[in-house]
This record gives structure tokens, sequence and C-alpha cells, in this order.
């Protein structure tokens, strides 16, 4: 029995899956999305938006202020030594948890989107259009599916993606605690391994979000220890991990985190956020590409349904063609920004190239604002 057949499935409810479907319906068109956990809800992820998308995300009616987001203007890295260099961020940015985020998404979806909160089982594509079948065996049919499920999923398995094959070194950690702490900064700093990411959120909780490698983690068993004796060696987290006081029953945590090159479209579903492509979080711009990746897919979706005349009708998408159009304008906005993570994750990591890198900086301190405008796109409605 088929629970329901909109214009276009979308799975997964986080940032880039909510903000394609406010687009999409807020345009006319029926949309279904699939999540797995009911709002409001954590995830790991740093929780600093570059105010690149606050244009945007104001037009669909969007106000992240009104949930009592930080203005961040400030941004500040350190080396494993405690050596500091500080900044203005070119754009500047707020400071959310997903927490509210998602939940101020959700709550602004209007009468067009079906929310079902399930686990999807199986996407299959025969005979132009879709068959997504949940864990509790339901079935929705579209003739088109917007991939939104994040860093990795079983999906991800079942569709035997090539960056799934891989095996991923890295590891994520994510709590909240109440710490004194500067709201209009977001900082970054750096440990044998890794590197642990702060900033105030709406609620006055500061996000510490870092990642290791499995590799560094593994020698001490456990979160608490591996933050004594690994963290702490950098004096900033030393003194933070000491004094705040954690929020969370326990930190949330995710495995094998992949920055391996993926597609924009796999097997006809267009992916959109982390499913795309994930840019390390040291760049602090996951959501906004996240964001941003969603307005780019929208956009594109109604302009071929529209076909150049006035009414949108889904006979008039091209699917082959939006695939193509959709793929370039993902790399184009994009490729060069993960490129860039990649670079700086590498100098940050190295043990050579990293204290000059801090040097350099300390000297020229306008070339961190310009490294920063690397990884980060530019204002847009």
């Amino acid at each position: 029995m088929i629970n329901y057949y909109p214009n276009i499935i979308i799975v997964g409810g986080g940032l880039a899956g909510l903000v394609a479907a406010l687009h999409l319906s807020q345009n006319g068109c029926t949309v279904c999305v699939i999540e797995k956990y009911e709002f409001p809800h954590h995830k790991v992820c740093g929780e600093y938006v570059s105010n690149e998308v606050l244009p945007y995300l104001n037009s669909l009616g969007i106000d992240p202020f009104a949930e009592g987001s930080k203005t961040i203007s400030k941004f500040e890295i350190s080396d494993k030594k405690g050596n500091l260099v500080q900044a203005d961020l070119p754009l500047g940015g707020f400071g959310i948890s997903r927490y509210a985020f998602d939940e101020l998404l959700y709550k602004t979806l209007n009468e067009n989107v079906k929310v079902v909160f399930e686990t999807v089982e199986s996407i299959s594509f025969e005979n132009d259009q879709f068959k997504v079948i949940t864990q509790n065996q339901q079935e929705f049919r579209a003739k088109y599916v917007l991939g939104a499920f994040g860093k990795r999923s079983n999906i991800d398995s079942r569709l035997k993606r090539d960056f799934i094959q891989k095996q991923s070194p890295w590891l994520a950690v994510k709590a909240h605690y109440e710490f004194d702490f500067p709201e209009n900064t977001v900082a970054l700093h750096t440990f044998d391994g890794g590197y642990c990411g702060l900033s105030k959120t709406e609620t006055n909780a500061v996000n510490a979000c870092y990642l290791t490698t499995f590799k560094s983690f593994k020698k001490f068993g456990n979160i608490e220890k591996f933050q004594e004796n690994v963290l702490s060696e950098n004096p900033f987290l030393k003194d933070f991990y000491k004094l705040a006081k954690p929020l969370f029953k326990s930190p949330l945590t995710i495995s094998q985190v992949s920055f391996h090159k993926k597609q924009a479209v796999e097997n006809h579903i267009f992916m959109a956020g982390d499913s795309a492509g994930l840019i390390h979080p040291l760049c602090g711009n996951g959501m906004a590409m996240a964001i941003h990746g969603a307005k780019i897919f929208s956009e594109l979706f109604l302009d071929a349904g529209k076909n150049g005349k006035v009414a949108f009708k889904m006979e008039n998408i091209n699917r082959l063609k939006l695939e193509r159009e959709y793929t370039l304008q993902w790399e184009g906005a994009f490729s060069k920004r993960l490129r860039a993570g990649r670079f700086i994750q590498n100098i940050l990591q190295h043990q050579v190239a990293a204290p000059i890198g801090f040097s350099i900086a300390k000297i020229f301190p306008a070339m961190l604002p310009f490294i920063i405008k690397k990884t980060h796109g530019n204002s847009f409605l």
C-alpha cells in the first residue's frame, strides 16, 4: 500500500532536508520528509553558522536571532602549545544549537509538507520513479528523491556508495557545557591528532565539538581519559575541561566520519548537505554549506518544473538535465572550499608545518581572514 505520493521525497530532516522542504513547499510543491528521530534532538555538530546564508534564511521566514542565536564576529585559533592567533570574521556568523535550529525549521513547515518519523530501509528507482520503504514497511513513492541523510547512514551502505567502502580514521565528540566564554567568539584549539571548536549557543551553553583520529583515541579507551591526557595538553582546552560544567548526561559521538569525495547525484538521488560532501569541521562552515546546497537544489528543481513557463509542472522536468546542472552548480559552489578544507587540515596536523603556519599568522595577521574566506562563500539571497 502506497502511503503517500508527493512531488518529492526528502530522506533526512537535518538542515539541508528541512530547508529544501521549506523552499519547495513555499513554492507549491508537495513534499514528504522522512526523518529517523522526532524533533527536537541534539546532533554532533559545530553549531556555528556563517552569515552568508542569513539573507536566504530570512527570505524563507527564518530568523535565528528570534530564537536567541549569538552574534559571532571573532575567531581565534591555537596550536597544541597554546599559541593563539585572533582575527575578525570577514562575514561573521551566529551560534545556535541544532536542537533549536532544526526545531525552528520544522515548526515553520507548511501544509504542503508531510513529515514521517521513520527509518528508511530501502530506496529503489524503477520506471522513472522511486519507491522508498521504511523499517515499519510503509511505502512512499515519488518521481524525485533528495538524500539529506547526513555524514554516514545505513542508506549509504545499501546504495554501495564509494566513500562508504573506505575506512575513515575520524571520530567526532560533542557536548554542551556551562562555562564563561565570550559569546561573540568561535574558537578552534588544536591538539595531537585533532582539534576542538568552542562557541556559545542560544541557551548560553558552550558547544564543544572535537574531531580526532581513532588511532589517538583508542590509546586511552574512553572520552574522559582522552580529554584529560590529550586535549588538555593544549592549555586552553585544559582550562575548559577542568572548569566547564557538563550539561549532557554523556557526550554525543559519531565514528567513521568520512571526508572522502562524494557524488552530488547517485542512483538518480540528489544529495544535499553532508550526504553530498563534508568539509572539515575546522573550517566551521558545514551548516552554511548544507543550507546553501538546499537552496541550489530547490531553485534548480523549481526552474526545471517551469521550463521557461509561468506555472510549475512536474512533467516539465528533464531528469538528466537537472542532474547534470545540479552536479555542476554543486561542484562550482563547494569544490574549492572542500579542497581548501583538506589542505588546512593537513597543515594543522603536520608536526613541522603547523608551528611554521602559526608563526607566520602571528607576523601577518591579515592572513587568517584571507584563509577563512577560502572556506566560506559570499552573502546571498
